[in-house]
């Protein structure tokens, strides 16, 4: 009597989220979205620039662009450049309020360093 093997079966993991927004950020999103920036998305891409050699580059667009990944997370909605998935996975975008400025930041685990003054980061 012959035995056949059966191949092992791969199990697929899922996948991290390209990236997740921080309560903080979801509330200053809902405020710009229903404010002067009612009916356009946030995109965010990564360029290059700065002393470590990549930033992060956010705008407003009325659509999305070929190839840009639509990221949901906490009802609301940004975009992604498809150039920029790759730097971004497992990302968390949050908005923080110092004594002198306030804005959304990044905390991207794939990032390796940044420059002294913050405004640039290298994989």
């Amino acid at each position: 009597m012959s035995t056949t093997t059966q191949p092992p079966v791969r199990v697929k993991r899922e996948l991290p989220p390209l990236m997740r927004i921080s309560d903080a950020a979801a509330e200053r999103l809902r405020g710009l979205y229903s404010g002067g920036q009612s009916g356009r998305l946030l995109r965010i891409a990564v360029k290059t620039k700065g002393c470590s050699g990549l930033s992060y580059d956010l705008g407003w667009v009325d659509a999305a662009r070929p190839g840009d990944e639509v990221v949901t997370d906490q009802g609301l909605t940004v975009l992604v450049d498809s150039k920029a998935t790759l730097f971004l996975i497992g990302t968390v975008m949050d908005y923080e309020t110092k004594a002198m400025s306030a804005g959304f930041t990044f905390v991207n685990p794939n990032e390796k360093g940044r420059c002294g003054c913050g405004e640039s980061f290298h994989v």
